[in-house]
């Protein structure tokens, strides 16, 4: 995205014979139609004149496999948009989460509820990418805000003389004689409900990502990787982490020493059966393991 921000064509490089190069051949096909196609560019000469003069010096865009950096697609992440994908039933931009209380009319089957996410939403766009931490203060600062809306409606109604329970026919004449006043505060109440179900629906999946980072224990399993792949000390022995029962699941303890195996430069064969055996215990699948042995 940053050489097309600068308006330049960017030389694309990649290793053979594998996805990177499929990935780096559509993007080649897709670069060279759009500068044929002068009405729908994406190098608009006017901005980068407006930038000032056309660089003759072109960014070099290098497109790799996972493959290149596995511990990456092993890694706990802490951003909004991948704890999502994570940990929740997440498919086609709508997410299903199970409720607390389940249908006593429908038996033996659990009430969900949808959620769909709007890629162009602004909440999403401004917060995907943040902390988990930021997103929930994001979120409750969208609550204050909205929670300080409606009381000014609430009290823009009292000010009339008009109390929550009062009649549409009691609003209705009020609002003949106070059109002027509350003109600007009810064409903003259908702003608000979509901000409150926008609130809602944020709040419920943050709760949900909270549920399961809690009992999961994420955070820890996030610093520990961080330090493991920066090649900091560990503040506990990696095999007393998979053989506590209380620490994660056995998916997140494969994927902790899956990321410390890769990290290791080398691993004797006595400590890599004292791991599989603690792994094999905590009843993870160990067959990865065995893969990224011939891997490596």
């Amino acid at each position: 995205a940053e050489p097309l921000c600068r308006s330049a064509v960017p030389i694309i490089r990649c290793p053979r014979g594998n996805a990177a190069e499929m990935v780096a051949e559509e993007l080649d096909k897709k670069l060279r139609e759009s500068l044929r196609n002068a009405g729908n560019s994406l190098f608009s000469p006017e901005l980068a004149m407006s930038r000032g003069r056309m660089s003759f010096q072109r960014p070099l865009l290098v497109v790799l496999d996972r493959g290149i950096d596995l511990a990456a697609s092993l890694h706990h992440t802490w951003t909004y948009q991948a704890l999502v994908h994570d940990l929740l039933d997440f498919k086609l931009n709508r997410i299903t989460m199970k409720e607390d209380q389940p249908d006593p009319t429908v038996q033996g089957k659990e009430k969900t509820k949808n959620y769909e996410l709007d890629v162009d939403a602004k909440f999403w766009q401004a917060h995907k990418g943040s902390p988990f931490p930021t997103v929930a203060e994001a979120v409750q600062n969208e609550l204050d805000q909205y929670r300080a809306s409606e009381d000014e409606v609430k009290r823009l109604k009292s000010v009339m003389g008009l109390e929550d329970s009062a009649s549409d026919a009691e609003i209705s004449a009020a609002l003949s004689e106070n059109t002027a006043k509350l003109t600007s505060a009810i064409s903003s109440l259908p702003e608000l409900l979509e901000r409150k179900k926008m609130i809602d629906m944020h709040t419920n999946i943050a709760t949900a990502l909270l549920e399961e980072i809690k009992a999961r224990k994420l955070d820890f399993f996030f610093e520990m990787e961080e330090k493991i792949m920066a090649k900091s000390s560990l503040d506990k022995p990696l095999l007393d982490i998979i053989t506590d029962p209380e620490t994660g699941s056995s998916v997140d303890k494969l994927r902790l020493f899956l990321i410390h195996y890769l990290a290791s430069p080398d691993m004797s064969s006595s400590d890599m059966e004292k791991y599989v055996k603690a792994l094999q215990e905590a009843g993870a699948d160990t067959a990865a393991v065995d893969y990224l042995k011939k891997w490596k």
